[in-house]
């Protein structure tokens, strides 16, 4: 019984340490073969070579700053304020009876319009300087009452519009770094909306109410708005010094400040205990559509394009070039198992790819980044980790191709059906995302059901559910996570590999 038994289990130790020995030949004709090699190369180097002409070509030397935020992002911060100082600790009420806003529909034609996030209410600022901390409570054009702070923190209050009828009363009060906000619809009963600590106010702050009136999406772009508000009976508390109410037009020249339609301008004016104050802009974190001078580090990283063909071209090469030259039969005649032979080339592919392309990425990254800024490009910030994933991703990205592209020629057994076939699943995808008129639900539908969903591993931007944007492809927002995009690719090859290894099993060489 022993005997019977042995040959068995011998044909499945030989059989294990027979696959080293496959990964080790397949890794040698890969090695050996000139084009192969010098296809993968340079795949890595045309991601280092469109990174420098990317990073060299901008030239925004001169252009007004970017603001920044107190959390080191960028930020809008565009409105128009109405504004005492405010020395130590205080408050300021102040009823909000109307909040109109406008967006022109053509050329020389204002009309009304709705701006969901129109905001007009009270603020509490470090100073006019962009960017500076504050906190803010106000009544918006269609998401009731907000406190806001820090450009990023939302929080939601009581629901429903400001109007003449139905008017909403605002509260502010500041005890040294703390900012609470309420709301009220009598004056009497007043609804805690939140708390918050704002670090570095100082001990005199610019307080009073606020107008911004965000772009509004419009199709593919956006227009500008603006937006008018009708404030009643403002009082002050404590610490406010004497003098009478300033009107400015804050970010008046910032890059993230789309001006006011129609040549407008920001304004208020008094009567009695009413104060009627038009805006523009926003005080929220910058966007694509915000701040669109602003580079991405997938910007940097396009010449992922050109180097995704490459390794396309020699991931088909990689089977196809053997059955043209009649090689295949002496490659499967090692293996008994001819789909071990294919796992075989896809690991020694997937492993050259990656580490050509990880190489590529990481080289091509800070050198790019580097040119960019110099000619004053501002890019949106990175942080080290998403650094790292946008590398590894993008090496994963151009490895897991090459891989359906071997798929893809074991299927086909010639190269150009393979390279056309995974070159339109893959490369088409992504020139339709780029196209900036394409509607944003196929766009979003190309990024989520095609292999160029892996293009979601270079995504670096978050969208703001309290900023109304084109938050598309095209723009840098993917719909999909990063490492959900590429597994929609890994999905893709895993059953392109399934395929090949079940048609290599049952048709001749």
């Amino acid at each position: 019984m022993t005997l019977a038994v042995t040959p068995h289990r011998s044909g499945r130790r030989a059989a294990r340490n027979g696959f080293p020995r496959l990964l080790h030949a397949e890794w040698t004709k890969f090695r050996t073969v000139r084009g192969w090699v010098t296809g993968i190369t340079a795949a890595a180097l045309m991601i280092v070579l469109v990174a420098l002409l990317t990073g060299a070509g901008g030239n925004q030397k001169g252009a007004p700053p970017v603001p920044i935020g107190p959390g080191g992002e960028p930020v809008t911060d565009s409105f128009y304020l109405v504004h005492r100082p405010l020395t130590g600790n205080g408050a300021i009420t102040v009823s909000v009876s109307a909040l109109d806003s406008s967006i022109p529909a053509r050329p020389g034609d204002l009309r009304p319009g709705t701006v969901p996030w129109a905001k007009a209410g009270l603020i509490i600022k470090a100073s006019t300087r962009q960017g500076s901390p504050y906190a803010a409570i106000m009544v918006t054009g269609s998401h009731g009452v907000r406190m806001q702070d820090g450009y990023v923190n939302d929080t939601a209050g009581p629901s429903g519009p400001a109007s003449a009828a139905s008017p909403r009363r605002l509260r502010l009060d500041r005890s040294g770094d703390t900012i609470t906000g309420y709301a009220s619809t009598d004056g009497t009963r007043w609804t805690k909306v939140g708390t918050t600590q704002v670090s570095g106010l100082g001990s005199t702050a610019q307080a009073g109410l606020f107008v911004a009136s965000p772009q509004a999406v419009s199709g593919g772009g956006t227009r500008g708005s603006v937006s008018t508000a009708t404030f009643e009976d403002p009082h002050t508390f404590g610490g406010w010094t004497g003098g009478d109410w300033t009107g400015d037009q804050v970010g008046a020249r910032s890059p993230s400040f789309a001006g006011y339609p129609e040549n407008g301008s920001g304004s208020f004016a008094r009567s009695g205990a009413r104060f009627t104050v038009t805006g523009a802009g926003d005080i929220a974190p910058a966007v694509r559509d915000s701040l669109p001078t602003g580079g991405l580090l997938r910007d940097i990283l396009t010449g992922t394009f050109a180097a995704l063909i490459a390794v396309i071209v020699v991931g088909a090469l990689f089977i196809t070039a053997e059955y043209r030259n009649k090689m295949i039969h002496l490659t499967l005649a090692a293996s008994p198992r001819r789909s071990r032979v294919l796992a075989a080339k896809a690991i020694v592919l997937w492993s050259v790819t990656f580490v050509a392309g990880f190489a590529g990425t990481i080289l091509a990254t800070p050198l790019g980044e580097r040119l960019a800024r110099g000619n004053g490009v501002y890019l949106f910030p990175v942080s080290s980790p998403t650094e790292l994933r946008v590398a590894l991703g993008t090496a994963a990205l151009l490895a897991t191709a090459s891989v359906l592209a071997l798929a893809a020629g074991a299927v086909f057994r010639h190269s150009a059906g393979a390279v056309t076939t995974v070159i339109a699943a893959t490369v088409l995808p992504y020139i339709l995302i780029a196209i900036p008129f394409l509607p944003a639900s196929v766009s979003k539908a190309v990024a989520t059901v095609t292999p160029g969903a892996a293009f979601a591993v270079q995504q670096t931007l978050v969208p703001y559910h309290q900023v109304v944007s084109n938050y598309t492809p095209y723009y840098g927002y993917y719909p999909l996570a990063p490492w959900a995009g590429l597994a929609v690719l890994a999905g893709y090859t895993v059953a392109g590999l399934a395929v090949a290894a079940v048609l290599l099993d049952r048709r001749d060489a």
